[in-house]
């Protein structure tokens, strides 16, 4: 058992290092040379790690974004995480174990299932797995498995769902990336395919191609905003700096130490945009190595076989998108804050890494699937229904007796629904 634990702590649980022995075996598959091989692995662990640093950036930003916006705008009540889940499962229910041997049955079991079903998914998104061993573990235990019958449960549930989700996103990733590469690994999907369900609804009808977020015509004083990160720094700057205005300085004096607390609102927007420059650099880094290298694993191992990666990978596809999800994303979910409790729900407080990361994802389907009207409303009603998911589960886990969902706090955090990004370590 310690060996195992060792391999999946030291091993399996790091993403950046599956992702890299993927791509060497995809390499050696491919009878590649000694220097080849170290060149392709390298470089594929180095790419998921600066998209890993750009991550970093953005949690730092939004964490601090999320301060004030709660500051300013006095919102309290549960802040479901799935950290809090795992910690207490772990520590207080002694789960560890079984969680640790499920993580294990689920890479196995999609291994499986990816040689002998018609689903061709590799998930290779780490801390996506572990949210799923722990959730098919917590909630297999609460339904009375143990033992065997726990891990042997959550390894085929969670297994069947790193096929599914990556199959039922892959119609719309196609049309996304114009190919059948790379696959999304992201267990938000559900959320994203309502944003392009609706999407679809509210589209124009009778027009040959949707107006994208990616195709809005500026006066030539305002060519500049076309840039990418300088329309980021346009709509963003703003943002940080009247949220920073409303909440005033109380809420991070210590932090922002001597410095005048509305100067660093305006440096953290700064960091914001340069965490997506990294993050985008990381992204086209790691897809110029693991796509290639993956050919080998689909020619021999696994035929026709996709890797599927986490929701950053498509960032660069629709930037704008990714501005406009996380927005409309957020106002979703100050709409579910307000609504939900006035239907006997528990108050969920806005999540600012799961807008962004799964916001902005859910803005790229919703735009590819019915331009910018499906990306702005098909925006809103993602944030609702990210919100309405934990305020289910709230019940649930209170059920267990455990303070998985905490207490109300000021302090950020990812609704149970999805992690913010596997690629951020934990």
């Amino acid at each position: 058992m310690s060996i195992i634990n060792w391999i999946i702590n030291n091993v399996l649980t790091q993403a950046g290092i599956i992702i890299g022995l993927i791509a060497m075996l995809g390499l050696i598959l491919q009878k590649k040379g000694v220097g080849a091989v170290i060149m392709g692995t390298f470089k594929t662990i180095l790419g998921f790690y600066v998209l890993s640093a750009g991550s970093a950036v953005l949690v730092t930003t939004l964490t601090y974004f999320g301060v004030m916006f709660q500051a300013a705008f006095h919102t309290t009540g549960i802040v479901p995480s799935i950290e809090a889940v795992n910690g207490y499962a772990t520590n207080n229910m002694g789960l560890g174990g079984q969680i640790a041997l499920a993580f294990l049955g689920i890479f196995i079991v999609n291994i499986l299932l990816a040689r002998f079903t018609p689903w061709k998914y590799i998930f290779l998104t780490g801390q996506a797995l572990l949210w799923m061993s722990t959730m098919t573990v917590i909630f297999g235990y609460a339904a009375g498995l143990r033992g065997a019958g726990l891990i042997l449960a959550a390894s085929v549930v969670g297994g069947f769902f790193c096929v599914a989700m990556p199959a039922l996103a892959q119609p719309i990733v196609r049309r996304i990336t114009g190919n059948d590469a790379i696959a999304l690994g992201h267990f938000c999907t559900i959320g994203y395919l309502v944003e392009a369900g609706v999407a679809w609804l509210v589209r124009k009808r009778n027009v040959e191609k949707q107006p994208s977020t990616e195709d809005i015509k500026l006066p030539r004083s305002l060519e500049f905003l076309q840039d990418t990160y300088m329309s980021l720094a346009v709509v963003m700057t703003p943002l940080f700096l009247i949220v920073a205005a409303v909440a005033g300085p109380e809420p991070v004096a210590e932090e922002v130490g001597s410095m005048n607390y509305m100067m660093y609102a305006f440096l953290q927007s700064i960091q914001f945009v340069v965490g997506v420059y990294v993050l985008m650099a990381g992204v086209r880094l790691l897809l110029g190595e693991i796509v290639p290298a993956f050919r080998g694993i689909s020619m021999k191992l696994v035929p026709d076989s996709k890797p599927a990666l986490d929701c950053p990978v498509l960032f660069p596809y629709a930037p704008n998108a990714v501005v406009i999800g996380f927005i409309t994303t957020t106002i979703g979910t100050l709409i579910a804050m307000v609504a939900l409790p006035a239907v006997g729900f528990a108050v969920i407080v806005p999540g600012m890494l799961t807008n962004f990361f799964a916001g902005g994802t859910a803005g790229i389907f919703g735009n590819t699937v019915g331009g910018r009207r499906g990306a702005i409303i098909g925006g809103v009603v993602h944030g609702l229904f990210i919100t309405l998911l934990p305020a289910l589960l709230v019940t649930t886990f209170m059920n267990l007796a455990s303070p998985i969902c905490p207490r109300p706090t000021s302090t950020p955090s990812p609704p149970a629904c999805c992690s913010p990004t596997s690629s951020v370590p934990s």
